[in-house]
């Protein structure tokens, strides 16, 4: 079975920040990172559909707040390098935001509500074509996502998924990989985004219900409104570190 990844390291305006990993959770002290852990999901495995009604589909498997933050300004970019990516597993890269209200280290999360800065899917071809992840691996695995310059400065969690349609052609098989990391926005924005959904349907619950063939798949996820403000993903992301 091809290996699944991780958000190892995530960059912000030149300043390099290590990811939550899995192995973490046996070492003591665990280091303090802004992503989320996740230590029931070792296996780097996925949340199913059938997962979607629960807080799984917030920030991956038991995940409990990153204890750290990536600081960034509005208006400029962050770049999420994963471990790996298989390339068999196709599918789309997808963002979104979340006031934390308050500090993301002891937010709760079912209460976070969402808004979309990004989201990429098929981009062309067929069966199954190019997709998000495709430029995410040719990237070298990472992925560049704008931060809204209109944004109104504070703490927000950023989650981060890909969604992988190798096996939505079956029951319950589009296999969903969310990550949150915790930010510190500032700059001079006054704008607070419009909820896309809760927290508990911020991934594809609300789309990746039915069966695919051929990849032919339902795209309101992808194409749902994004934040003004936010710039579209840069083909190219800049160097990252392995």
């Amino acid at each position: 079975m091809a290996a699944h990844g991780f958000v190892q390291n995530i960059e912000a305006e030149g300043v390099w920040y290590q990811g939550y990993n899995p192995s973490f959770q046996y070492q003591t002290p665990a280091p303090v990172v802004a992503g989320w852990s996740d230590p029931k999901d070792s296996d780097n495995g996925f949340v199913a559909p059938d997962a979607y009604a629960t807080g799984d589909i917030i920030c991956h498997k038991s995940a409990t707040n990153g204890q750290g933050y990536v600081n960034v300004t509005a208006g400029s970019d962050v770049t999420l390098a994963w471990n790996t990516w298989p390339v068999s597993h196709h599918g789309p890269v997808l963002d979104y935001l979340a006031s934390c209200d308050g500090d993301c280290t002891t937010v709760d999360k079912t209460g976070l509500e969402f808004f979309k800065i990004d989201g990429v899917g098929h981009i062309s071809g067929s069966n199954p074509g190019i997709w998000a992840t495709d430029n995410l691996i040719a990237n070298n695995n990472s992925w560049a996502v704008n931060i809204p310059s209109t944004l109104a400065p504070g703490p927000y969690v950023l989650r981060h998924e890909i969604i992988a349609l190798h096996s939505a052609n079956q029951a319950d098989g589009a296999q969903n990989y969310p990550q949150c990391i915790n930010l510190w926005v500032s700059g001079t924005g006054t704008a607070s985004p419009s909820v896309v959904s809760s927290a508990a349907a911020a991934g594809g619950s609300n789309v990746i219900t039915l069966e695919i063939t051929d990849y032919e798949w339902v795209t309101d996820i992808v194409t749902e409104t994004v934040t003004a403000g936010a710039q579209k993903m840069r083909r190219h992301a800049r160097d990252v570190r392995a």
